[in-house]
């Protein structure tokens, strides 16, 4: 999973998502090359973000939902986290409850396990050159029924 890629698509990429079924991107992708480039490299889900324009936002929803095997997740690009969640997020949460949140926006990586609504709430941080972020990451794990395991992040300076 990666977010805020901002039109350019991390060299890295390829290798650290070579071994997963899918990548996920939690939106500001920037344009449609980086969502061709990476869908000619694996299947993608996304959301668009606050930076992508009208084929972007034609594209891909303001709120991704969907389950894979026994997870419920729900992807947005602008949702906060525990305890600060947008009103979207939260609206999403309350009535989906999902097992994985994910939102990007931030640009800081996050990894919280939020124990009033019960589910993992995941922040790739950007991987893209623009913003304030000095590291690029993404995030990857493998999901087993109704498991979340093998948890890595990928993190360079840029």
């Amino acid at each position: 999973m990666l977010s805020d890629t901002h039109g350019t698509i991390p060299e890295q990429l390829f290798d650290f998502f070579s071994a997963c079924d899918e990548i996920w991107h939690a939106g500001d992708i920037g344009n449609m090359q980086v969502a061709d480039q990476i869908i000619s490299f694996k299947p993608l889900r996304a959301v668009f973000g606050n930076i992508d324009g009208s084929e972007v936002r034609l594209t891909y929803p303001e709120i991704n939902i969907f389950t894979i095997e026994k997870i419920k997740v729900v992807l947005l690009h602008i949702g906060g986290y525990p305890g600060h969640y947008t009103a979207l997020a939260r609206k999403a949460i309350l009535t989906e409850q999902p097992d994985l949140f994910i939102s990007g926006h931030s640009h800081i990586l996050k990894v919280i396990y939020d124990k009033h609504f019960r589910l993992l709430h995941i922040n790739p941080g950007a991987a893209g050159k623009s913003g304030f972020h000095t590291k690029i990451t993404m995030v990857r794990f493998d999901i087993n029924q109704d498991k979340i395991s093998n948890l890595e992040i990928f993190e360079k300076s840029r």
